[in-house]
């Protein structure tokens, strides 16, 4: 039997189109083993406002959505925002499904995203 094959996973930072916009694009999968790398590369912005790009994450695991809420938490508490762009059906229904959604806003693009968290 071969092993399954696994998407590489890869976090890109990359300023906004304003100074106080941090971008963050995730490539692969954010599961048990890459989430610490994710919550490194969360925990690592400390810009005003925080853009998750989710456009090439196929999927999600549990270990992800805390990420993602932690991230949410510590952003309220400075008083930052953090908003996730580009998810797909898989990634929205996890979401959905641990009732954490709300806690997000969620836009379909980066420029969308970037005009709302002016």
């Amino acid at each position: 039997m071969q092993p399954m094959s696994s998407q590489p996973f890869e976090i890109t930072q990359r300023p906004g189109a304003l100074a106080t916009v941090q971008i963050l694009a995730v490539k692969g999968p954010i599961t048990f083993t890459t989430a610490p790398k994710f919550q490194e590369a969360l925990a690592g912005t400390n810009a005003p406002r925080v853009i998750v790009d989710l456009t090439e994450t196929p999927s999600l695991d549990s270990m992800a959505v805390g990420t993602l809420v932690r991230a949410y938490v510590s952003c309220q508490k400075g008083g930052r925002k953090l908003v996730l762009v580009g998810l797909n059906y898989r990634v929205k229904n996890i979401l959905q499904i641990t009732g954490v959604d709300p806690l997000f806003e969620i836009y379909p693009s980066i420029t969308e995203a970037q005009a709302a968290v002016v």
